[in-house]
């Protein structure tokens, strides 16, 4: 941890080292308490930095609940989720407390589709299988029906969460001619989904044999593709998953094992850090570690707007992205 020296005595916990650029305005004006770590802030040690504080910049592992409002007390304004997702913060305590909590939507749309549509690719043509055959130096020869994968062009691609990531990723799939349909709680106008066709879920899944979700987790989303709903999957599907917890991952593995889908991509996992172990045993599993705005672009842009909200709101405004 470091202790910054004040401009303003106004204390502000960020529990995250955060990429190069973002912090120091905060520090230059505030006085800042900086867990100076790329790993998850220990509870017992963000409890103790809470009390008298006004501004947290949280991350997704930051559990934002009644211990944490009650530790922090009533000087808390604002949390600032260094994150699209907010399912980290208890919103309805914020808000009864009167606590703004704000989070990073946006800026992050375009790397995140870039890496929904790289997985797309990498599941279906069975990247990930044959590059750990090439490092293992397990012997190998070209052959008619070697690593035979899917081709993407012109097949018929679910969206599951057509919000601005979802779009994204519809805007690149175009460029393969795929036929794209999508499932929102609500139908979008023509214009916004640009053209995208809506699809109640159960029919979506029915005629996707690639299928994206990108859809936030929220209780009305959690577990929504169980087994029985990845059953309606055409024989041969491939499915990228961008949310943890969305997806049932052991019926997603279970559906790799019997071959009912062709392969599988997961970047946002349930219990990240760790893997879901099934998943980790199947070859045709591609398993990324949460890098979907991982680009040092995107994560500057994530940690400015972060900032913003809290030198907004501690500067008596409001907040540039208040999570509605």
């Amino acid at each position: 941890m470091e202790l910054t020296a004040p401009k303003d005595p106004r204390p502000v916990l960020v529990t995250r080292r955060l990429a190069p650029g973002a912090v120091e305005r905060l520090t230059s004006r505030h006085r800042t308490v900086l867990h100076d770590s790329d790993q998850v802030m220990p509870r017992e040690q963000l409890l103790a930095a809470l009390p008298g504080t006004e501004a947290v910049l949280t991350t997704l592992d930051d559990r934002v609940d009644e211990e944490f409002l009650d530790t922090a007390g009533p000087s808390l304004r604002i949390v600032a989720n260094h994150a699209v997702g907010v399912h980290n913060i208890d919103r309805a305590a914020c808000a009864a407390r009167g606590v703004v909590v704000t989070n990073t939507p946006g800026v992050l749309t375009q790397s995140t589709a870039d890496l929904a549509v790289a997985l797309l690719l990498a599941a279906a043509r069975r990247i990930g299988e044959g590059e750990r055959i090439v490092r293992s130096g397990t012997p190998w020869n070209w052959a008619p029906d070697f690593l035979l994968g899917a081709e993407l062009t012109g097949r018929p691609l679910g969206i599951i969460g057509m919000g601005a990531i979802g779009r994204a990723v519809a805007h690149r799939a175009r460029a393969f001619g795929l036929r794209i349909a999508y499932h929102n709680r609500t139908p979008l106008s023509d214009e916004l989904s640009g053209g995208a066709s809506w699809r109640p879920l159960d029919d979506l899944l029915a005629e996707s044999s690639l299928l994206v979700v990108s859809c936030p987790l929220t209780e009305r989303t959690r577990g929504l593709l169980d087994g029985k709903r990845l059953a309606l999957l055409p024989p041969g599907a491939v499915l990228v998953s961008m949310t943890a917890g969305v997806v049932d991952e052991d019926a997603l593995a279970a559906a790799l094992d019997t071959g009912a889908l062709l392969g599988a991509a997961v970047d946002h996992h349930t219990q990240e850090p760790a893997v879901n172990a099934a998943l980790l045993r199947q070859e045709r599993a591609v398993l990324t570690p949460h890098l979907g705005s991982a680009t040092v672009a995107t994560r500057q842009a994530m940690g400015r707007l972060a900032v913003d909200n809290i030198l907004a709101v501690l500067g008596g405004g409001a907040p540039t992205t208040p999570y509605a």
